[in-house]
């Protein structure tokens, strides 16, 4: 019986996919909304990677309990960032019929590839690169300059 429940909450814990937007035409969620996420992920990132390096080398239990989890963090928001740009503007907001489609597509696709790099690395360069490319998808997406400020 034991077995048979714990199999069926691992394959139900397995099968459940989370989704950064539901793909309907709600109109709940807003394209300012998703920047501001995307920049709070990248903070959080940013501080993951800070604190990681900060750790690093450190021996103590409790010291490798948290590194263990400022990794996990970091790993966790960066594909966030990169399940966002997928299923939110790639599905649904960037259309193939915009003026600026090209640009939108590779400033989506510059964002995609900079949190990539983000989980491959603690250098606080990556971090500002994605920075960088979700300011420069705005700029792409928006066509002009965004209201909110640069963190680093």
């Amino acid at each position: 019986m034991l077995r048979t429940t714990f199999g069926l909450l691992l394959s139900l814990a397995l099968s459940t996919t989370v989704f950064a937007h539901c793909q309907v035409p709600c109109g709940i969620f807003t394209d300012q909304l998703r920047f501001e996420q995307l920049l709070e992920d990248e903070q959080t990132i940013a501080k993951a990677q800070a604190q990681i390096n900060e750790l690093a080398g450190k021996a103590t239990g409790q010291d490798i309990n948290q590194l263990t989890r400022w990794v996990m963090t970091k790993e966790e928001h960066a594909a966030k960032v990169q399940e966002t740009i997928a299923t939110y503007f790639l599905a649904q907001r960037i259309k193939a019929d915009s003026p600026r489609y090209m640009e939108q597509l590779k400033a989506a696709h510059a964002v995609t590839v900079a949190a990539m790099k983000c989980k491959q690395s603690t250098d606080a360069a990556t971090a500002k690169a994605l920075e960088d490319a979700i300011f420069n998808l705005y700029r792409a997406y928006e066509g002009k300059e965004p209201a909110f400020k640069h963190s680093h």
